[in-house]
């Protein structure tokens, strides 16, 4: 992280010091606080009584002496919760007043700014999570994930936006990061340069993202960056918070015309910035040996990297949440081996990279209890036990789901990842997964109900995307077992979910239709 945004916004951790203060003495209120809180990447949770820091992690990576600091911090003042976030961060939870102060400067200390990690500000900058190990990239975009991220740092205090900006990098089909529905997403080519889409997003009136720059030299990424500003501080709606993000853009300007006004804003930009960049790909230097071993490398959780001898593996912890020591345990096996860090999926997983066979197998062997089927590798955003907007319990809803699910011992390709979100704000990405759920409420004879708004079909793979149909609203005590009957039905097929939503593709439909 550059320094000088680290010495520009140390003086700001005063304010926040201030009004963290204010806050738990009961003289602002939660809204009050949120508004500006979350500029810090902090938030109070739900009833106000702790906090919660966001830390800010360009592209989703942790090296060994970041991955230090959380361990530390996490002993330091006995958190018991983590969460990964969607946006390739890490989320501490429940603290108090002292500890979030505690924990915002410590933070500075190690270069991590959490400065935009809430709020009506850029976010921060997502990347595919294996950029620069992945034998099928195009090449690697991390490095220009890390430049775009710094550059808009420096915006926080220049200019205000009229919400916040998520910008992202992506080098393959998988489109992990969603960059061809984010406010602005770079899609590596195989010619080594990048499309660009702005303008797209979930939530409320979804949309994807509308292409307006191709074959950029990422040389002249930042231009593009500066642009999108642009358009959205001049086209942006500041008036109403509901049709302030970028997708709105598309609805009044029109796709054509939004198309012309980038165009026009990014000669300009060209012409008159001095933005250009020259980044070198981070070598990885380490080598290891080419494994023999079958089993190993038949691993679900095994990747092999574009480095001889170098493997990455997998872990998904449930729902994304981070409990008791894991983090230490992870540190205390990585410590002493070269080059070995953290990337962090838009999907609440983690890999650890650079890793020799037999590293690799130390870490399968510490994280071999966490899930172990598609199923439970779903997402699930903190929800409405801890977030002050949820409607949904969406922890709590994976859980009950996992459980049911686990009784019936069904094959672990039954069931397909899915992606919970507690509310319309579609923090889990549930408008285009597979099958999606969102927080809701039900009427029911007995009055109404907690429930979630279920979708099915939707895609989020580049050329793919398409969003999820509405099947209807089901009570928490069915969604479980719509889960059972939905996997055994595929198991009977003997057929994974994939092959059984080919075959019969109205059966999830139909399946559903009882508990709807």
């Amino acid at each position: 992280m550059a320094q000088n945004h680290l010495e520009e916004f140390r003086e700001d951790l005063k304010e926040f010091h201030e009004m963290t203060r204010k806050f738990y003495n009961k003289e602002i209120t939660v809204p009050e606080y949120k508004s500006f809180s979350g500029g810090f990447g902090s938030y109070a949770q739900r009833g106000g009584e702790r906090s919660m820091l966001r830390l800010r992690l360009s592209g989703g990576e942790i090296d060994k002496d970041k991955l230090q600091f959380i361990v530390e911090s996490m002993e330091k003042y006995q958190i018991s919760m983590a969460h990964l976030t969607t946006c390739q961060t890490v989320q501490l939870h429940n603290l108090t007043e002292k500890e979030v102060c505690g924990l915002i400067e410590e933070a500075w200390e190690h270069g991590i700014i959490t400065r935009g990690g809430g709020g009506d500000f850029p976010r921060n900058v997502m990347c595919t999570p294996l950029s620069g190990v992945a034998k099928d990239e195009t090449f690697d975009v991390l490095p220009y994930a890390k430049e775009a991220a710094d550059y808009l740092l420096g915006f926080i205090k220049k200019v205000k936006l009229p919400r916040k900006l998520k910008v992202c990098f992506s080098n393959n089909e998988k489109n992990e990061p969603h960059a061809t529905f984010r406010d602005l997403g770079f899609v590596a080519k195989d010619n080594h340069t990048f499309d660009v889409y702005i303008a797209g997003g979930l939530g409320n009136k979804p949309k994807f993202g509308v292409k307006v720059a191709e074959n950029v030299d990422p040389s002249k990424i930042l231009y593009c960056v500066k642009t999108m500003v642009d358009v959205f501080t001049e086209y942006g709606n500041y008036t109403s918070r509901a049709a302030s993000r970028t997708r709105f853009l598309q609805d009044t300007l029109g796709v054509d015309g939004l198309q012309k006004v980038f165009a026009e804003k990014l000669e300009k930009n060209l012409a008159e910035e001095n933005l250009d960049i020259s980044v070198e790909e981070v070598a990885v230097t380490k080598t290891g040996e080419e494994s023999t071993d079958e089993n190993f490398l038949g691993n679900a959780r095994v990747t092999k990297q574009k480095q001889f001898g170098l493997y990455a593996v997998s872990c998904h912890p449930i729902g994304g949440v981070i409990e008791d020591d894991f983090f230490r345990k992870l540190y205390d096996v990585i410590a002493d081996m070269e080059e070995v860090k953290l990337r962090l999926t838009p999907d609440q997983g983690l890999y650890v990279i650079n890793l020799t066979e037999e590293e690799a197998k130390k870490v399968l062997a510490l994280t071999a209890d966490e899930s172990g089927t598609e199923f439970e590798k779903s997402t699930a955003c903190i929800g409405a036990d801890i977030c002050q907007v949820g409607i949904g319990r969406s922890q709590a809803m994976l859980a009950a789901c996992i459980k049911r699910v686990r009784e019936e011992k069904l094959p672990s390709d039954a069931l397909p990842a899915i992606h919970i979100s507690g509310c319309p704000s579609s923090c889990s990405a549930h408008q285009t997964a597979v099958i999606g759920l969102r927080g809701a409420k039900k009427q029911t004879e007995n009055g109404p109900k907690d429930a979630f708004l279920v979708m099915e079909n939707g895609c989020d793979r580049a050329g793919e995307e398409q969003f999820g149909n509405e099947l209807g609203v089901m009570t928490v005590e069915d969604i479980p077992e719509f889960f059972v009957e939905l996997g055994k039905a595929v198991a009977d097929k003997g057929l994974s979910y994939s092959e059984f939503r080919k075959q019969y593709p109205d059966m999830p439909a139909k399946i559903a239709e009882k508990y709807i």
